[in-house]
């Protein structure tokens, strides 16, 4: 069965630390539809191999796999652009929704 792309959105994320674990986790920036503290699923790579502070533009959606909390899943085969301090504010300034 094909993935639907309808489901996905662009969504700024970036690399923080997880206050619980305090490994390199991936969050989606404050000013979108997303919480900015929810988990983002798929992300793991970003988190590994990049430092603490870099954002990026991913193809989300979100879900919370029968019934549990909700998260933001990225499908590993999307492409992923990286943004600048300067991009982040300006693509969240054009794209400000109200948060979910």
């Amino acid at each position: 069965m094909a993935r639907d792309l309808t489901a996905y959105r662009e969504v700024a994320v970036q690399v923080v630390r997880d206050a619980r674990t305090g490994l390199p986790a991936v969050r989606p920036l404050s000013g979108q539809p997303f919480a900015p503290d929810m988990r983002v699923h798929g992300g793991g790579r970003l988190a590994r191999e990049h430092p603490l502070g870099a954002i990026f533009l991913v193809q989300a959606k979100m879900t919370d796999r029968l019934g549990g909390a909700p998260f933001l899943y990225v499908y590993p085969g999307d492409p992923v652009r990286a943004l600048t301090p300067a991009e982040a504010k300006r693509w969240l300034g054009e794209y400000r929704r109200l948060r979910i």
